[in-house]
């Protein structure tokens, strides 16, 4: 059975931050009293989400948070969870409070509130978020991530929000690919943090890799990139990822950084843009995500992929889609798909601190979806863990 390994990253700044999965954690003082959403930071107004919601908050939408689990009585999440799906991670039976279970995915259900309020959220859990190295999961030979996405599917999802992600050594799982490639072609969009490396690699990332999924990198005030937001060819969007307002396990809440809630804000602009118009495709929520953006000056680059979303600018494509080709495919840039971008050194600053958290995601057969990304994967260095 082979395992997906997932970097757990430390970035050490002026405050503490501690790092779980696609996120860096920056743990401030918590507000003094509860909201029911999650206290609108610089992130809303980067986002124009106050214009985006005079038309549309979400409704009818169904978006499927898969992360570590998740705390229903939150006051950011009290009765706005429609269903908390099967622990595919394990079944050790923890629940929210326990270690290991829930932090990571009660910010993430935050930040998709934040941007969707009236989203209807189901969630399962297929990571942990506890500190431990943990290699022996899925002994059936199937990724939990894969499961997930097929219990999202199978639950009526519009959206999958995946706020994790591999780092050096994340493998390609064919599992998962054939799982996202029936959800995309049942009408799913799929979204995953590009990751937490800065600009020191530019290897195979996934979920973000896969052809049919599209990658999130994380931005600061300003619209540049943040400094830890992974630099990939196949970076497609990016949002607010720097001090973003999330809930955190003592009931209220935190500032946190990394490319995991850019994903989960960029999750719920997607959910208001299909509140808006239900048609459209995933190929055409692509499309306009990436077309209305804040583009970097030269265009589409590695660092911010098209730019900085605009949600009240996507809501108002949405009514007017793109004629798009509606079928998944292959990234369709540069072949140096997991190699360094031209004029982008590997390591550029000092390299951040890591440490692997290993989460075992047992790939199932390969298959003939593998195919769509073969060309890529030929291009790519395989790396192993050795710790």
């Amino acid at each position: 059975m082979s395992s997906t390994r997932f970097v757990r990253t430390t970035v050490v700044t002026g405050t503490a931050l501690v790092s779980l999965l696609g996120t860096a954690f920056s743990w401030g003082a918590p507000a003094a009293a509860a909201a029911e959403n999650a206290p609108p930071g610089w992130e809303s107004a980067a986002l124009d989400l106050a214009t985006a919601h005079r038309t549309t908050q979400g409704e009818g939408v169904t978006v499927a948070v898969l992360d570590s689990g998740v705390d229903p009585d939150h006051p950011a999440l009290k009765g706005r969870i429609a269903k908390i799906g099967p622990d595919f991670y394990d079944s050790d039976g923890l629940r929210a409070g326990d270690e290991g279970y829930g932090i990571h995915g009660t910010a993430m259900v935050s930040g998709v509130l934040k941007a969707a309020p009236k989203a209807r959220i189901i969630t399962a859990r297929v990571i942990d978020d506890s500190d431990e190295v943990k290699l022996e999961r899925s002994k059936d030979g199937v990724s939990p991530l894969a499961k997930g996405i097929d219990y999202a599917v199978a639950n009526g999802a519009d959206v999958i929000s995946l706020s994790l992600g591999g780092g050096m050594f994340s493998d390609l799982d064919g599992g998962e690919v054939a799982a996202a490639s029936h959800a995309v072609q049942k009408g799913v969009t799929i979204l995953a943090s590009a990751g937490n490396s800065g600009d020191e690699l530019n290897d195979g990332n996934f979920p973000a890799g896969y052809p049919t999924v599209i990658s999130v990198a994380a931005t600061k005030p300003g619209g540049a990139r943040a400094d830890f937001s992974t630099v990939r060819t196949h970076n497609t969007i990016a949002a607010p990822g720097v001090d973003i307002t999330s809930a955190s396990r003592s009931g209220g809440y935190r500032k946190i950084s990394g490319t995991s809630p850019a994903t989960a804000l960029a999750a719920g602009v997607t959910a208001l843009m299909l509140a808006e118009n239900p048609d459209l495709t995933p190929a055409q929520t692509r499309a306009i995500l990436m077309r209305t953006a804040q583009a970097p000056a030269g265009g589409h680059d590695p660092l911010v992929g098209a730019g900085r979303i605009d949600a009240a600018a996507a809501v108002r494509a949405a009514a007017d889609p793109p004629g798009v080709d509606t079928a998944p495919r292959p990234h369709q840039g540069e072949l140096k798909h997991f190699a360094a971008p031209t004029g982008t050194s590997r390591i550029s600053h000092p390299p951040i601190d890591r440490d692997l958290l290993a989460i075992g995601l047992g790939a199932a057969g390969g298959g003939l979806l593998l195919v769509v990304v073969g060309l890529l994967l030929a291009l790519r260095p395989r790396r192993r863990a050795t710790a």
